[in-house]
């Protein structure tokens, strides 16, 4: 595999899983097992911008490192070049155009790298929230005026738009480069009905902006897929997105795309059948965009799982056989490993029956597909029998919440694919995720797949409305699309707890651990090579590994045998052993790393691995006495909480996955500040119910949208 990577891949981190493989593996090796606990900051960057009102947006940004130099972008459309081995700056560019400040996913994840060619010089590619692709002169951050209009081509042209013109439609990660083409997916706003923009692939001259093909992810007639589609549910459906990134097979010329979900996320009456293509790992000739296989591995989505993260490429020793594979994890988490070239599951799947809901009018697929090899990564579901048992405490309030919960008519998880209910359904995974977008990382010494996961439970609804209310405006602002049923429970299903949305009491998860999970994979034979809790949670009794419950970033593997590793709310950035998981340094950051690390070489031949966490992008290099006089100390948070009752609380809870500068900037009401807080607690923040209403009464006295003083 390495001999397939150009010169610069062996030193720089020239693409956004390192390769086009998608592995995130680095072949350098001057940080090692050996030397590793040495490992000190380098330098700091503060990615942050005077102006930004930064809204909801997180930072989940993925360097660049080629020919000497990194490129790295962020909220709110800011891109800049750097020197890898100082940090500092040699330009900044901003796109013009960037208003949008909408919740939902994280903007600017990565971009993308053109060489150039004889004539023109390397180019910077990265897609907005505002659905444009712009093209940079990657030595003078200055827009192409070759490319598109003045270096910028509008995405939101009238075949995707289907006649919805000011429905949001964006980019949220970085387009694919491949020879001449450049690569787009997009991010179709899921909190609307099902009419909406396409989420069609398509492929653009590098050189120009001008169309080159388009692949219709929900197909046409005529296009083989359609006929799983009845009617006339398949046109105008908004969604089947590529969200993520896209993975290629250069020596076969082959596009992988993992396919999200079709509109609406967690209700699907109005398009009845399995949805192709769907929650599907699709195939197409990367040159003309034509179908060559899928493999659609949820039908008909109604929990928001998704195919959220690049297809992972490598070759499968199996049975005395080479067999190029490729990897598909779904949000569940399922991993399913497939021969790259067919389609076919290398070590089997199976359509199993899951359990049906009583929703009116819903379509529910009486199977889904399972791989028979490996098992699931997380927890499939929860029964009496699964309740934690850290404290006599803890168990007694989860089992009284768990007892509430039946009485008011909730329905316990039936297993995996449960749907929601009008009473709320406990699902395991919750649409969250066991497993998250970043994926997993390859070791090809090993033959490893290493991966995140998080042991995620929460309560789900869905409630049928008497009349379709309006989208969000930001996502739908001329109210085409209305939302048919509610996802979100109603006040009185509310009362019941904020902390219920995530099943936790007293601060903790109420299933037994692993809360979350760091798992190898060995793709020769299917099997689970070694499982560890991954990640800590404060207050636990000693001696009690239980792992941490968050899956927001991801795993990078070197050839010096090490998972550089973040992913959880603690802060922690880790390096672990790859062969069996153990940990052998941490560094405690100032926020939560939300993204990937990468690894590269510097002018010098030294070895540095760079994470972004919150408003920093920050180094690492092994430690010497030359090295740590030069190194400038980490940047402190660039904002202070206000003093009050309720300041420590939102440090740990809010700030553990959002930057205080995200917190200060919105200015709510009280009733919008309960409900944001709801949202964090399903999505997997942990506090008391006596804990959250503490933290309401703060941002409200704090951030309210009429705010008064602390006193």
């Amino acid at each position: 595999m390495l001999s397939l990577l150009p010169a610069n891949a062996q030193t720089d981190w020239p693409d956004v899983g390192h390769d086009k493989e998608a592995q995130r593996y680095s072949p350098l090796k001057q940080i090692d097992v050996q030397n590793v606990s040495t490992l000190a900051p380098a330098w700091t960057f503060p990615m942050n911008s005077d102006g930004d009102a930064p809204g909801s947006r997180t930072t989940e940004s993925v360097p660049l490192v080629i020919n000497g130099r990194m490129y790295v972008s962020w909220p709110f459309c800011h891109v800049a070049a750097l020197d890898p081995e100082t940090g500092q700056q040699l330009w900044l560019y901003t796109a013009p155009r960037c208003p949008y400040r909408g919740p939902g996913l994280s903007s600017m994840r990565s971009v993308a790298y053109w060489p150039g060619d004889k004539v023109r010089v390397a180019r910077i590619l990265f897609g907005t929230e505002e659905g444009e692709l712009y093209a940079l002169d990657a030595k003078t951050g200055k827009p192409v005026p070759e490319f598109g209009a003045d270096g910028v081509l509008n995405l939101k042209t009238p075949e995707v738009m289907q006649g919805f013109p000011r429905m949001h439609y964006g980019l949220t990660s970085a387009p694919m480069v491949y020879q001449d083409l450049v690569i787009t997916g997009s991010h179709i706003d899921d909190e609307t009905g099902s009419k909406g923009p396409a989420g069609d692939v398509r492929a653009w001259d590098v050189r120009t902006g001008k169309l080159v093909w388009t692949f219709h992810t929900v197909p046409r007639p005529g296009e083989r897929g359609h006929e799983v589609w009845t009617g006339d549910h398949w046109k105008n459906l908004a969604g089947a997105d590529v969200w993520s990134f896209f993975t290629v097979d250069m020596k076969r010329g082959i596009l992988y795309l993992p396919v999200g979900s079709v509109n609406n996320d967690h209700y699907g009456v109005d398009r009845p059948g399995p949805d192709l293509f769907g929650n599907s790992l699709v195939a197409v000739d990367v040159k003309t965009g034509k179908l060559k296989w899928y493999f659609q591995a949820i039908h008909h989505d109604i929990w928001d799982y998704d195919m959220p993260a690049a297809p992972m490429l490598f070759d499968v020793v199996h049975d005395g056989k080479k067999i190029p594979a490729v990897a598909a994890i779904t949000k569940n988490p399922l991993l399913f490993i497939l021969n790259r070239v067919t389609g076919e599951p290398i070590y089997g799947a199976e359509e199993r029956p899951v359990p049906a809901g009583d929703m009116p009018g819903e379509w529910y697929s009486p199977t889904q597909p399972f791989p028979l090899k490996p098992p699931p990564l997380s927890r499939q579901g929860f029964t009496e029998n699964d309740f934690a048992k850290i404290t006599p405490e803890h168990e007694a309030a989860c089992r009284e919440w768990y007892a509430k919960f039946l009485e008011r008519g909730g329905v316990p998880g039936k297993g995996p694919y449960t749907p929601s209910s009008p009473n709320g359904t406990l699902q395991f995974p919750d649409h969250w995720g066991g497993a998250w977008m970043w994926g997993g990382a390859f070791d090809p010494e090993l033959g490893y797949y290493i991966i995140n996961t998080t042991d995620s439970g929460a309560l789900h609804f869905i409630q049928q409305t008497s009349a379709p209310f309006p989208a969000p405006l930001y996502a739908d602002p001329d109210g085409q699309s209305p939302i048919l049923y509610s996802a979100r429970p109603n006040p009185i299903q509310s009362a019941i707890s904020f902390a219920a949305l995530s099943f936790s009491a007293n601060g903790w998860p109420c299933w037994a651990p692993p809360w979350g999970r760091l798992t190898a994979v060995n793709v020769n034979t299917g099997d689970i090579a070694w499982q560890v809790p991954y990640g800590t949670m404060d207050g636990l009794p000693p001696g009690i590994a239980t792992g941490a419950p968050s899956s927001r970033g991801g795993p990078t593997t070197t050839a010096g045998g090490l998972i550089f590793m973040t992913g959880t709310l603690d802060h922690y950035f880790r390096a672990l052993e790859t062969k069996t998981g153990k940990e052998l340094w941490s560094f405690k950051m100032d926020q939560a790393a939300l993204a990937v690390p990468i690894v590269y070489t510097g002018r010098s031949g030294r070895e540095y691995v760079a994470i972004a966490a919150g408003e920093n992008l920050l180094s690492f290099a092994l430690a010497s006495p030359a090295a740590q006089q030069k190194s400038p100390a980490l940047l402190p948070a660039q904002t202070r909480l206000p003093e009050g009752n309720g300041k420590d609380l939102v440090q740990k809870v809010c700030s553990s996955c959002h930057s205080v500068d995200l917190i200060a900037a919105r200015r709510l009401t009280r009733t919008e500040w309960t409900a944001t807080v709801q949202r964090m607690a399903q999505h997997g923040a942990s506090a008391t119910d006596e804990q959250f209403n503490v933290i309401v009464d703060y941002l409200t006295n704090n951030f309210g949208s009429d705010p008064k003083p602390n006193n």
